[in-house]
């Protein structure tokens, strides 16, 4: 079997998301399951000189866009044992960041293309494409209306993966002809409200959908998280699966974790000299048996932060706890933090930047892991947390619904603790809940002992896409 990956990022090259973290970690599981995979990325400028430096030129290829023809050159390099191929266009990708232009609708026209024009010149026949989020959904439209009669490419199936549905690449009907270069006759299978949906043109064309969690793939079939496309996933349910992610638990291990202050496998005393480390590098107190909640997240609506900001002061001038935060985002929420840090100095730290190293330092020295989500297609933060010993408090919406279970005290079954409403009192008193078992060893024990004890690898999954790729491939 002979799988490629197109998507927009991968870690460690560039990253924004968990689809970073997915296109990282995936092919590792499925080359270790013997798929022959491999992975194609546009060549950005800010990937870091460690990796350009190695690459590899492999070919030369003109590339369609609607009237005209784009150079594109291919680049390589083997990282970790996976091929992974970088499509070069300094006009489209020599830019700081990665999207948020106005032009992505043709940058990514531009690489859709490319993808498949340049498996000749690479020497790579893939039996399935498998593409993810809308930078890469055109694929599998093209490939029926451009590519299918070449006899190369008459072979491919596609497999198309929705990491989160809230960005769906909407662009001006003119992309339809000037830039995919397709007559009117395919404006039904990518119409949104006039425009062009590179989404819902991944969703039609492909052979097999998939999304990152079971829970969520029920949830996007509703009109509430399924953002006008409810009904398209609706039709498209027999080839629809929702595959939980997992994490690069070889990374991810606080037992060989050389960014952390102290490593452990599953000792909790171990882990409270985290703690102690990372209280005393961001100038907390001191303080070992006071429970400490952390969040790594993006500062945005999504993650729930409006739940937060309207109980945080309550919880910290009633609570004796400690909290940290790491990440960055809207502009309101980043100001709402620091403020919230200066009210509160010995009990609240926001870290408003992205570092990896100390989202590593906080999974290990925190004891509960915030999650209120509003959605959360699958989440990575919870298993990496998991991974660490530290108890997620989640609500019970997509991946955190399929990865986190509620603490049954009588039972001493479950990893965490979760809340059904999305309400900001609901999430209190759960926090609450969490934090009064902390104070109670021989359940926090129970807990801990849970979460240390679970698979939070790519195996499963792994296989489960394989089943995919075997069924349509058939």
């Amino acid at each position: 079997m002979k799988v490629l990956f197109a998507a927009a990022e991968a870690h460690p090259f560039i990253k924004t998301g968990g689809l970073a973290d997915v296109i990282g970690a995936l092919p590792k599981a499925l080359k270790g399951a013997g798929v022959d995979v491999r992975v194609i990325l546009p060549k950005y400028k800010g990937i870091p000189e460690a990796y350009t430096a190695e690459l590899e030129h492999v070919a030369v290829v003109d590339v369609p866009v609607g009237w005209r023809n784009q150079y594109c050159g291919v680049e390589r390099l083997v990282y970790d044992g996976i091929p992974v191929y970088f499509i070069d266009n300094e006009y489209y990708f020599g830019r700081d960041g990665i999207y948020g232009y106005m032009d992505d609708g043709e940058r990514f026209a531009f690489y859709n293309r490319a993808v498949l024009e340049c498996l000749p010149a690479i020497g790579f026949q893939p039996d399935v494409l498998h593409c993810h989020d809308w930078h890469a959904a055109v694929i599998p439209l093209l490939l029926k209306a451009h590519y299918r009669h070449d006899e190369f490419y008459s072979g491919m199936r596609t497999v198309f993966t929705i990491h989160n549905l809230l960005y769906q690449g909407v662009f001006p009907y003119s992309v339809l002809s000037e830039l995919l270069d397709l007559d009117h006759s395919y404006f039904d299978s990518v119409e949104y409200y006039g425009n062009v949906n590179y989404m819902k043109a991944g969703i039609v064309h492909s052979d097999h959908v998939t999304t990152v969690s079971p829970t969520y793939a029920e949830e996007i079939r509703t009109p509430y998280y399924g953002y006008g496309l409810d009904g398209l996933l609706n039709y498209r349910a027999g080839s629809l699966s929702g595959i939980v992610n997992g994490i690069d638990t070889k990374s991810y291990n606080p037992n060989t974790d050389n960014k952390i202050y102290t490593k452990y496998r599953s000792n909790l005393a171990k882990k409270t000299e985290n703690k102690l480390g990372l209280q005393q590098e961001l100038g907390l107190p001191v303080a070992p048996y006071i429970p400490l909640v952390a969040m790594v997240t993006r500062l945005v609506d999504s993650k729930g932060l409006d739940l937060l900001t309207r109980v945080l002061d309550e919880i910290l001038y009633y609570d004796d706890i400690q909290f940290v935060l790491l990440g960055t985002g809207d502009e309101s929420y980043e100001r709402w933090f620091r403020e919230a840090a200066w009210r509160y100095p010995t009990k609240l730290s926001s870290q408003i930047l992205f570092n990896d190293a100390l989202s590593r330092k906080i999974y290990a020295a925190s004891d509960i892991f915030l999650m209120p989500s509003k959605f959360e297609p699958c989440g990575i933060s919870q298993l990496l947390a998991l991974r660490y010993g530290s108890i997620p408090v989640v609500r019970e919406t997509g991946g955190l619904n399929d990865t986190v279970q509620s603490y049954n005290e009588e039972t001493g079954e479950g990893n965490g603790f979760t809340f059904k409403d999305y309400n900001a009192h609901d999430m209190m008193f759960t926090l609450r809940r969490a934090v009064s078992l902390y104070h109670k060893p021989e359940h926090w024990k129970k807990v801990t002992k849970n979460a240390f004890a679970g698979d939070y690898s790519w195996n499963v999954s792994a296989q489960q896409y394989m089943d995919i790729y075997n069924k349509i491939s058939e």
